[in-house]
């Protein structure tokens, strides 16, 4: 069974990127060694991986990463440090 993940990088000017990827551990090393010069982490790093989520559905991956993208970075935060009372405030 094929696994999804879902990931929050937290950048070194605390900005935080919200993506999903099928190998969790080499997309993180292709951002933390700036691969792709376009990439919003490039001139970020080095990056934290601060939560991911797997899924087993491409599609639930996809719309969850989707729906994380939106919310502040408060409430992104509130969800990597497993702060549920304070995810459901924000």
């Amino acid at each position: 069974m094929k696994t999804y993940f879902i990931y929050i990088l937290k950048c070194s000017d605390d900005l935080l990127y919200v993506g999903v990827t099928n190998n969790i551990e080499r997309r993180f090393e292709e951002h933390q060694r700036g691969l792709n010069k376009s990439c919003f982490t490039y001139k970020r790093r080095p990056l934290e991986l601060i939560f991911h989520q797997v899924f087993n559905d491409i599609e639930q991956a996809i719309y969850f990463e989707k729906k994380i993208k939106k919310w502040s970075s408060k409430k992104k935060l509130a969800l990597a440090n497993n702060d549920f009372d304070m995810l459901e405030i924000l």
